[in-house]
């Protein structure tokens, strides 16, 4: 969303204008989801910290957007207050666009939602993203405290919550409404860009229909992503005009579990420990994995014969190899899907693996 610009009176001074700000390159069209993992014997300060050094890593790299997401309940992340994380990123980054993918809505009041990101707007002008999403991000019991126990229906409520947040953004209220008096503070002309987050069908249609940017999680449901974002773009809707909603184009990403090294064991311990994750998740548990657990079940029967299992089934919910395979896999799914952007996910144990994949994803896209 481009920012306003205000004209200025032509000067009548005749000393030399200063020279023209640096500007940025151009980004690629490439973006982070970060889960902010606590590592294994790391505290929750290293976490955090870590965060700012991924975002500061993929900014220098050229990456137009880190994200961070939005979890409860987790022993194993860093990421329950994203809003807060933001705050200390954009201190300490100067151009990448910074986010969160995003906001559970049901689990906050539009209103606050919109004092929040209109802060964060008012630190860092034109560089702040709001991903919506209507999952609870985290358990029953946990949502149920986050809602102060009250019975959300988020298939009723959620249309309305996402208005009456745009509203307080800029869209405004009609008349009559009894909230168009109130004022979501600071008062700014920036709006932050506005995403729609889904891993179901729902997710990319409700963003069609109101004009809204639309985010796919590739990474939870592989055997959709791409046919739902072709079809949000045949069936997009242009928002109303000047509206914080945005859009009189479609605009999609879609977010794919990426991981790329020339190091086969890295590629494997990756694999492994998100399967891992995965699997502790549906048991109910929520620690940090010891690193050497991880590299125990690569190395096991179990996990060969389960990998050899999904490639043969041609399961492609894991983007991993070389920079160069995973550059050409990424690209076919962002081609495939019709994106504009790939939102690259990508958890695990080692931070500085982590970044050296972001580094080798961006330096073999081409330019």
């Amino acid at each position: 969303m481009a920012r306003r610009r205000t004209r200025l009176p032509l000067s009548m001074s005749t000393t030399t204008p200063p020279d023209p700000l640096p500007t940025a390159p151009p980004a690629l069209p490439l973006a982070v989801l970060d889960f902010v993992g606590i590592e294994h014997g790391e505290s929750p300060h290293d976490a955090l910290e870590g965060a700012v050094r991924v975002a500061q890593a993929v900014e220098a790299a050229g990456y137009a957007r880190y994200w961070v997401s939005e979890h409860h309940n987790m022993r194993s992340l860093a990421c329950s207050a994203p809003e807060i994380l933001l705050a200390a990123v954009g201190a300490r980054t100067s151009t990448i666009r910074i986010g969160a993918a995003g906001i559970m809505l049901p689990n906050h009041a539009p209103f606050k939602v919109a004092e929040t990101f209109r802060t964060l707007l008012g630190l860092y002008p034109g560089r702040i993203d709001l991903g919506l999403g209507r999952a609870p991000g985290t358990d029953p019991l946990t949502a149920h405290v986050l809602r102060r126990g009250q019975q959300v229906d988020v298939g009723a409520d959620f249309p309305g919550q996402v208005a009456e947040l745009l509203a307080f953004l800029g869209d405004g209220f009609p008349e009559g409404h009894p909230y168009r008096q109130l004022v979501a503070a600071p008062v700014v002309q920036d709006r932050p860009e506005v995403f729609l987050l889904g891993s179901s069908p729902y997710g990319p249609r409700f963003a069609a229909v109101n004009g809204l940017r639309a985010v796919f999680a590739h990474h939870m449901s592989p055997e959709i992503a791409t046919q739902l974002l072709r079809e949000y773009r045949r069936t997009f809707e242009p928002g109303p005009g000047g509206t914080a909603s945005g859009g009189a184009e479609p605009w999609s990403a879609i977010s794919v579990l990426a991981f790329a090294s020339d190091d086969d064991a890295a590629v494997l311990e990756f694999e492994a420990g998100w399967a891992l994750t995965m699997q502790n998740l549906a048991r109910g548990i929520r620690e940090p994995l010891r690193p050497e657990e991880v590299r125990a079940y690569a190395e096991s029967e179990q996990f060969r014969r389960s990998r050899e299992a999904l490639r043969a089934q041609g399961d492609d919910r894991m983007v991993t190899g070389s920079p160069d395979d995973v550059v050409a896999r990424l690209r076919a799914l962002q081609a495939d899907a019709e994106a504009d952007e790939v939102v690259v996910v990508t958890p695990g144990l080692d931070r500085d693996r982590r970044i050296a994949s972001y580094g080798a994803i961006a330096a073999a896209w081409p330019r």
